[in-house]
This record gives structure tokens, sequence and C-alpha cells, in this order.
């Protein structure tokens, strides 16, 4: 395995960067002009205090963007994956807490969000479980990326080389 990561480290590495990074890019874009809609998705939770919520669901989007910008171009890359994946750790808890509490809300992951439907609850249930999948699957890449953040196409490892010279 080792041989295999020394190997294609630097693809494995873009792949990552790229992953996470256009997923939160696109989440994070998708919400960002919708304001109201996110602040109700995370008020929707019932974790955070509705004025906290709401800002929340306000800053969130654009702390997605950031992230996402930042994994893309490969700037900060060891930062931006650890906030990347700690923000999916916190939706994995999030999600946990309301499937536990039988809160049936769509996520608001992609825009959206909120309340729904007592009838589609094994629907609901069924989804708690990929996006609890999913976000774990992109935590794991932020960790990955936490030890290994300079790939293909990087702008941090160019700018390393000429400050080492």
């Amino acid at each position: 395995m080792r041989k295999f990561n020394n190997r294609f480290q630097p693809v494995i590495t873009l792949v990552s960067r790229l992953l996470l990074g256009g997923v939160l890019l696109v989440a994070g874009g998708l919400k960002a002009f919708k304001p109201d809609e996110s602040a109700g998705a995370v008020a929707a939770y019932k974790i955070l205090p509705t004025n906290i919520a709401h800002l929340m669901g306000y800053a969130l989007p654009w702390l997605e963007i950031a992230i996402g910008v930042l994994l893309i171009i490969g700037l900060s890359a060891r930062l931006a994956a650890v906030i990347g994946a700690a923000v999916m750790l916190i939706f994995v808890a999030a999600i946990i807490s309301v499937w536990v509490r039988g809160i049936l809300i769509d996520c608001g992951c992609f825009g959206g969000g909120g309340a729904v439907d007592p009838s589609k609850a094994a629907q609901v249930h069924r989804a708690y479980l990929l996006e609890i999948m999913r976000d774990l699957g992109l935590a794991m890449t932020g960790i990955y990326l936490y030890f290994f953040p300079y790939g293909l196409l990087s702008v941090e490892k160019p700018l390393q080389k000429i400050e080492e010279q």
C-alpha cells in the first residue's frame, strides 16, 4: 500500500482536493444566494438557539465556498482540509442528532432543507444513512489531505520550492 501511495500520491491528492473542494464549493454556491433557506435549514436541526442557527445559516455557505476554493487551487491545502474535515464531521453529528431525536428534515446540504412530511419517514431515514456515509467519506478525504496536502496542480507546492531555493 505504501508503494502505491508513494507512486500515485500527487494524483490522489489532486483528486482528493478536487472532490472535497468541489463538493464544498457546489454546496456553498447553491446556498449562498438563498440565505433565508440556508438559515432555515440550519434552524431545522433544532441544535442551536434560533438566532445563532440563523447566523450560522448565513455564514456557512461562504465558509464552504472559501474552503472549496482553497482546496481546488491548492493554497493552504492542509488548513483547508482540516477545516473541511471538521465541517463534515459536524454535519455527521448533526444528522445523527436529528435521526436519534426522530426529527424528519431534509439536510439542506445542497440547498433547501427543512421539515419533511412524516409519511416519508422511511425515505428520510435512508437519506440520513447515505448522507452520513457521504460526509464520513469526505471527512476521510480531508484527513488524507492533512497528511498529503501537496499534489499536482497545487499553487502551494511550487511556492514552497521557490522559498527553499
